[in-house]
């Protein structure tokens, strides 16, 4: 179920996954990111649950995590996921949110469980604005400090 874009792989995580690429920024334990350790618990639960947590950002030339995206949980019966991301310091400012994001909603719309994907960031997050700008999502609405975003499925995809 690995996505390939022209620089990266991206990699539901899956404990398996984890231990293999296992970094100070993804340790396996009880420092473990929160969403990650969400992500593995929902997927002992449900096998039907990959693909819809935590995906590895990696780039292909390295083979080095450069960050996270997924989903929120599965899609709602309306066909409505929630979709986050994070790129690591190290590796910002070089298109890896925009392209790993780019083929996770390509990825989502193919399934043909997803109508709408949904994005929040802060409003002073101009990096983020900028990656969901160029996926073009329209801006929703505000709550309070975040930005809220959507993506809908084309027609002709339907």
């Amino acid at each position: 179920m690995n996505l390939r874009t022209e620089r990266l792989c991206i990699v539901p995580i899956t404990l398996e996954v984890l231990r293999k690429h296992e970094t100070k920024a993804y340790p396996i334990g009880e420092n473990m990111p929160p969403h990650v350790d969400w992500s593995l618990k929902e997927l002992e639960k449900e096998t039907d649950f990959l693909g819809w947590g935590v995906w590895f950002v990696i780039e292909a030339k390295t083979n080095q995590v450069v960050g996270d995206i997924g989903f929120k949980g599965k899609p709602n019966v309306q066909g409505i996921v929630e979709v986050g991301y994070g790129i690591l310091s190290v590796a910002q400012n070089k298109g890896y949110a925009t392209e790993a994001m780019e083929a996770l909603c390509e990825w989502a719309f193919q399934t043909g469980r997803v109508k709408q994907i949904l994005a929040d960031c802060l409003v002073d997050n101009l990096p983020s604005i900028k990656v969901l700008e160029k996926l073009g999502m329209k801006q929703i609405g505000l709550n309070d400090n975040l930005l809220l975003w959507e993506l809908r499925r084309q027609e002709n995809e339907e």
